[in-house]
């Protein structure tokens, strides 16, 4: 669980006079669940699209792979092998599961003709492999879906492309108990096939069923990193809440109000 993927060293984003990030340091490491929390405004959004290339930041360093990187946009993350599933999903409800999974990446011949077969091969063991058995067949509407199918669905999506990160934005809001507990066994799985997983939730039920480590943000800083088998909720709660003292050397515990 040494292997760090991605490390991030004293980031730093404002939006104008508002200080969204400050000195953020934080990390995740291939084969692991880290859960990334805070209350609203704690600028947790603002980190995961400095990552994902859709804001740039204004101080600080990104390693992915033990190497520096520059993202500067969403197709420089694209390449690096990370993915975001937002909160949205950004699936068509009109197209089936194959066509959402292919989305802006269809695989076509020398005729620039689909290659359905090969497109459907891929889509139904990419969702094999994660041993996703709730959807009836991946020539259904995604309307058709659940909210935990078309979870499943858009997760499988980011991993079909040889990811090796994969940030999941509030991935159970919405949902209920039995599609709640087989999206969270979906994100267990990501772990143990050995890609860093993001896991961003309110829910610290869900996040004390599935992460290995946990990162509060308050007032856009990092005021803790605690092992999820060593701290409890109210530990948690309280670093959201409080800001108590850091665990994290050399991070101030006070800082203006922020956006998320």
């Amino acid at each position: 669980m040494s292997d760090t993927l991605l490390e991030i060293r004293d980031l730093s984003k404002t939006f104008g006079s508002v200080q969204a990030l400050t000195d953020v340091d934080f990390e995740v490491r291939s084969g692991e669940v880290m859960a990334l929390v805070g209350d609203n405004g704690a600028g947790k959004s603002t980190l995961i699209k400095c990552v994902a290339g859709i804001h740039g930041y204004d101080s600080g360093q990104i390693f992915f792979g033990g190497q520096e990187v520059h993202i500067h946009g969403p197709s420089d993350s694209a390449k690096l092998g990370i993915e975001v599933v937002y909160q949205d999903l950004a699936l068509c409800d009109n197209l089936d599961v194959v066509q959402n999974m292919y989305l802006g990446r269809e695989s076509h011949d020398f005729l620039f003709r689909l290659k359905e077969p090969v497109m459907e091969q891929h889509a139904a063991e990419t969702l094999e492999g994660l041993r996703v058995t709730t959807i009836r067949s991946i020539r259904q509407a995604v309307a058709t879906l659940s909210g935990g199918q078309r979870q499943s669905v858009a997760v499988a999506r980011a991993v079909m492309w040889n990811s090796k990160l994969v940030i999941l934005d509030e991935p159970t809001a919405a949902l209920g108990v039995a599609q709640t507990e087989q999206v969270l066994e979906l994100v267990r799985r990501l772990a143990d096939q050995g890609l860093a997983v993001v896991l961003i939730s309110h829910n610290l039920h869900d996040i004390f069923e599935t992460a290995t480590r946990i990162t509060v943000l308050r007032l856009g800083r990092n005021v803790g990193i605690y092992e999820r088998v060593k701290t409890t909720q109210q530990e948690v709660v309280q670093a959201i809440t409080a800001g108590i003292p850091t665990k994290v050397a050399g991070i101030a515990e006070t800082a203006p109000e922020i956006v998320s």
